[in-house]
């Protein structure tokens, strides 16, 4: 009988875990304060969500009593308001570092996941952390979290002597949701208690399926929502003060606007006119010796923030929004170059996005950028001229994005950039899928793409991949293809390096999904992938690899890869002319790390490398060193040293004239060199309370290319010994970026920011490998540029502003 009623519940817990569970809201007429007290009588009035499950690292164990979790939900016409109480027997021990927001830091967490569709698609998600510290992004299945997106709403926690408390109100102009006036809602809660590691949720998110957003729970009972006009302003004004040792300290004065509108509960405009980016983070540039340009970052928030849609097939690479022209000027032997921007302004841009009651998400993002010129002077008569280097030009992204089956989505998009005149336009059109079984077992993904540019001639091309994935259980695989044909480009509104060529690849994994006695978490993985140019059938890449990653009961992390290049590669883009290859040898090598958990004061993260290749002497040694200290819960501090060493790499280094070619073909030069880097970055906080923070980040580069002989590209893609080639092609580039900021919400959505900035950079051919003369070559007067800029943005609501007026 014992046994039966033992196994009739846990029958029951696996039949129930595997259901949704629902929660009951209520409306409300009186107002919420939002403080932490939970003083208001109608938290009583309605029913908590409570017996929360683990969901890391032990899926499915239901929580411990003295660790319970309540959390109760009402709603009015504006807002949604959330009470959750998370109990813990030894609230001293509840961890409350203070960061800046979207950042946890080392503390406990609590968060609400809303889906307005409830179609298992996207989550909206606001977490909260015990120092009373904002968090919120975008989730999908297919792109993971997006803390880049932010949303302006109210919270407040408090620490209490049964655990802590958390209070928020989220507005509706935060959410996107269907018209209907009877609403269903996904939601889920979680919950993290951070010095065990532990993280709860209270719809039991199953890790043995391959979804996340698809896990949520029920909330039912918002029903004829009258929600206000949808209609944001945020106008700023920033001063720069600017100095080098080459001019005077100049100072600049800017101003502009921000607007959001919701069109109605479900879609929303986005605009910025007379944008001002001038406080974004700094690019970490390279020594770039490849083929292809350095990809950077976006950090300019308006085209970071909710740009899911956008990001569907791929082809959006925003930093060509106002990146460098495209043009170079043309110049005699008698003029110099006096003024190359090395940016296009950006005159305005908006973005359109939201999503049909039908699951039909339509996202439209424009920009402009404004005519530029080049500055030329002539140097024997002074006259000045201007020459074009980037017309007037449009950037123009449509997608329109079918969800169905609640995990599955068919997606249509098109990039298009104009430019005013007869220069370059570019087109790019393409039709993604992702589809899952009904069970979430099985994914079919890919995308067919179509491009077409108007240039000096027509160019047309098209590229295609597509993934098969099992995406349950322990043991999981995937397999893919892809073909892209030469004319493929989408560059003009993208970013793609490598065309002509089909690749086939795949993996095979297996994880643990419950801890061990050992280990917390365990996966061990096999990936390979070859690549073949399209027109000879030639191996251009090849990589077998197997790597394992651990969590131990102490939740501190190891990993371990081998890596194999089995056959030689025929590079058809290092020599950087068309039909071109050189031949790269096999290769073998592989990579460590262990990262000690940042829970404790002092923590540490060490990652080793080592490849050598068939060839005598070419390897690769690489070794980065990562040590943080948290003195207390306001300051912390995170060094990242960084050093890597390529002996023997061989490398494209110039063309010149070959007058023995009856084809006129030039003479490809390569270098057998050294290349040696050493990077070292340094980043702090110190934060008073979640509102102000203050914070620090360094970062020193400096890596060099010394060339020990010179090689000639033979025909047959090996390399030979060139005689009589004396220019001077050594490469040496070092740079330095300070930051120092200071960031104040001073109300919802409501900021003051500080920055003083100074930077250098120098590229020369003499390679001076005394550390210590490069680093006092570039923090000289004549080489730093200082800027101090502040900037004032304020969030006006509509409504709010309105019922001022009309009270005054």
């Amino acid at each position: 009988m014992r046994f039966f009623f033992l196994a009739f519940s846990l029958f029951f817990i696996s039949f129930g875990y595997s259901q949704k569970k629902t929660l009951a809201t209520q409306f409300i007429s009186e107002p919420i304060s939002i403080d932490g007290k939970l003083e208001e009588k109608i938290w009583d009035a309605v029913t908590p969500a409570t017996d929360f499950v683990m969901f890391q690292p032990d899926n499915g164990k239901a929580v411990l009593q003295e660790r319970r979790t309540e959390v109760k939900v009402l709603y009015d016409n504006t807002a949604v308001y959330i009470a959750a109480k998370m109990y813990d027997s030894e609230p001293n021990k509840i961890l409350r570092e203070i960061s800046k927001r979207d950042d946890f830091g080392t503390a406990d967490i609590f968060g609400i996941f809303i889906n307005g569709y409830n179609d298992g698609q996207q989550n909206f998600q606001f977490f909260v952390n015990a120092a009373d510290g904002q968090a919120d992004c975008l989730a999908t299945d297919s792109n993971g979290e997006d803390y880049s997106w932010d949303a302006v709403w109210e919270s407040k926690a408090v620490i209490t002597d049964f655990g802590w408390v958390v209070e928020m109100r989220i507005p509706y102009a935060a959410l996107r949701f269907s018209p209907e006036k009877m609403q269903t809602w996904g939601v889920n809660f979680f919950r993290e208690i951070r010095r065990d590691r532990q993280k709860y949720s209270w719809n039991f998110i199953d890790s043995k399926l391959g979804t996340f957003t698809q896990q949520n729970g029920i909330l039912t009972g918002i029903e004829n929502i009258k929600t206000p006009t949808r209609l944001f302003l945020l106008p700023y004004s920033s001063f720069y003060l600017n100095a080098n040792d080459q001019q005077k300290t100049k100072g600049t004065l800017k101003g502009g606007l921000d607007v959001k509108y919701g069109i109605n509960d479900a879609f929303t405009l986005d605009a910025i006119l007379i944008p001002d980016f001038g406080q974004t983070k700094y690019d970490d540039k390279i020594l770039n010796l490849g083929p292809f340009e350095q990809q950077f970052n976006e950090n300019r928030p308006f085209f970071t923030e909710g740009t899911d849609l956008f990001s569907k097939g791929n082809l959006l690479y925003s930093r060509r929004i106002g990146g460098a022209p495209t043009l170079y000027p043309s110049k005699t032997s008698d003029e110099v170059i006096i003024d190359n921007p090395a940016s296009v302004n950006l005159i305005n841009a908006l973005k359109i996005s939201g999503r049909t009651k039908g699951g039909l998400g339509i996202g439209v993002l424009n920009a402009v950028t404004e005519k530029t010129n080049a500055t030329i002077q002539n140097t024997k008569t002074g006259a000045i001229r201007k020459e074009l280097v980037e017309p007037l030009a449009n950037y123009n992204v449509l997608v329109l994005d079918q969800r169905f089956r609640k995990n599955s989505s068919v997606t249509f998009v098109n990039t298009n950039v104009t430019r005013n005149g007869n220069f370059r336009d570019g087109n790019v059109s393409a039709l993604v899928w992702d589809l899952n079984t009904k069970a979430n077992t099985y994914n079919l993904s890919g995308d067919f793409k179509y491009s077409y540019v108007n240039d000096e001639a027509i160019k047309k091309g098209i590229a295609t991949q597509l993934n098969f994935a099992e995406t349950s259980g322990n043991y999981r695989y995937s397999l893919g293809t892809d073909l892209y044909t030469k004319d493929f480009d989408n560059n003009d509104l993208g970013i793609n390096f490598q065309t002509n060529y089909y690749s086939c690849y795949g993996n095979a994994n297996y994880r643990i999904l419950n801890p061990t006695k050992h280990f917390n978490g365990f996966r061990v993985n096999y990936n390979n992938f070859f690549q073949f140019n399209k027109e000879t059938g030639q191996v251009q890449g090849n990589n077998i690899n197997v790597n394992t990653n651990i969590e131990t009961k102490k939740n501190n992390s190891y990993g371990l890869g081998i890596v194999f290049n089995p056959f030689e590669n025929y590079d058809y883009y290092e020599p950087r002319q068309s039909g071109r290859y050189v031949i790269t040898p096999k290769s073998y090598g592989f990579w460590a790390y262990y990262s000690r958990n940042y829970n404790y004061k002092f923590a540490f993260d060490i990652n080793p490398e080592y490849f050598r290749s068939d060839e005598p002497g070419r390897e690769f040694i690489g070794m980065s060193v990562s040590p943080r200290y948290r003195f207390n819960d306001k300051i912390a501090m995170v060094y990242d040293f960084g050093f890597s060493r390529r002996n023997n790499n061989k490398g494209f280094i110039d063309a010149i004239n070959n007058s023995m070619d009856p084809l006129g073909n030039k003479t490809i030069v390569f270098a057998n060199r050294n290349v040696v880097t050493y990077s070292h970055n340094l980043s702090g906080k110190y934060s008073i309370n979640s509102q102000v923070n203050f914070n620090l980040s360094v970062r020193q580069y400096w890596s060099y290319a010394e060339n020990k002989n010179i090689l000639q590209l033979a025909p047959n893609g090996r390399l030979v010994d060139l005689v009589g080639y004396n220019l001077n092609k050594n490469s040496s580039f070092y740079s330095w970026n300070l930051d120092l900021s200071c960031s104040w919400w001073f109300a919802p959505g409501s900021q003051v920011s500080f920055l003083y900035r100074n930077n250098s950079a120098n590229f020369e051919n003499l390679i001076n490998k005394n550390y210590r003369d490069n680093l006092d070559a570039i923090l000289t007067n004549e080489k730093l540029q200082h800027t101090l800029s502040i900037s004032v943005r304020y969030f006006i609501d509509y409504n709010e502003a309105k019922n001022l007026f009309i009270k005054s």
